[in-house]
């Protein structure tokens, strides 16, 4: 059976204070739940810090904005999470022990933590200014849904490759779930271009999603091959809620016909031989 997913490239207004950060959530919350009434799937994503804005008004107040896994934040996508009996990913400030994390969190069907995912790569450049504010992650994450390998990855991860084929080779991946506040600042036209790799690469479904916005959009979602028969689908910038099917057959089809992960070698550095002066 194929994994039914909601990609929700939201609109994320300017805050500061925690009530209205409350009031953004459950607006969400609200929007999805209409949704998904009516298209039942198996899985909800959200964007990078989904729930609060990107700036540096909110980073400089996180200590009222951030919460802990349990908070009233995943309170109302637990509810979610058990009225459609939908995986939850949601993007949020996560803090422990007075540190404050770029967490994407993952509740079940029953609305109980699955796990989260802290970003690795923290950004400092363009119109990011993380590294001011947030502690980089320590671990990586993977869970499964409805026979599907799922990981999350979060926005300037997609840059480094060893992490993607770490999870998509030693650990199994069918979908990158990559959540991202992609900003129209230098980094951005490249983008589109690390998503279709990663995807193509390891021979994955790739969905990278990102806020709504004029400065956001334009979200975008890859299958193992990506070509002017199997094209990436793009969104635009408005806030759009997109249903995507991740197929475990059309994923072993291409996994046959192409032999990229069959062909490379376990060990390149030992091919690697002095130079001559």
């Amino acid at each position: 059976m194929p994994l039914r997913l909601l990609a929700c490239q939201i609109l994320v207004p300017g805050m500061t204070q925690r009530e209205e950060k409350m009031a953004h959530v459950r607006r969400v919350a609200s929007e999805i739940d209409k949704i998904v009434t009516k298209a039942p799937v198996d899985m909800i994503v959200l964007p990078e810090l989904s729930t609060i804005d990107y700036s540096r008004d909110a980073f400089s107040r996180l200590s009222d904005l951030a919460e802990p896994i349990g908070g009233p934040t995943s309170d109302i996508f637990a509810e979610l999470a058990k009225r459609h009996s939908a995986y939850v990913v949601f993007g949020m400030p996560r803090v422990e022990n007075d540190a404050f994390y770029i967490s994407q969190i993952v509740l079940g069907p029953d609305g109980e933590p699955v796990g989260f995912y802290d970003k690795i790569h923290v950004a400092q450049f363009g119109a990011s200014m993380e590294k001011e504010f947030f502690e980089r992650g320590r671990h990586l994450f993977i869970f499964d849904v409805g026979g599907y390998r799922v990981a999350p990855i979060i926005c300037y991860d997609i840059r480094a490759p060893e992490l993607t084929r770490t999870l998509c080779i030693d650990s199994g991946a069918d979908l990158i779930l990559h959540c991202g506040a992609y900003g129209r600042d230098e980094s951005f036209y490249s983008w589109h271009h690390f998503t279709v790799t990663r995807a193509m690469e390891n021979m994955v479904y790739l969905l990278s999603l990102n806020r709504a916005g004029s400065f956001y959009g334009s979200s975008i979602f890859c299958g193992p091959w990506v070509d002017e028969n199997h094209p990436e689908s793009v969104l635009p910038v408005e806030e759009t809620f997109r249903i995507f099917d991740v197929d475990i057959g059309t994923l072993k089809k291409m996994r046959e016909r192409y032999p990229f992960l069959r062909d490379r070698l376990q060990n390149y550095g030992d091919l690697v031989r002095q130079i001559a002066s």
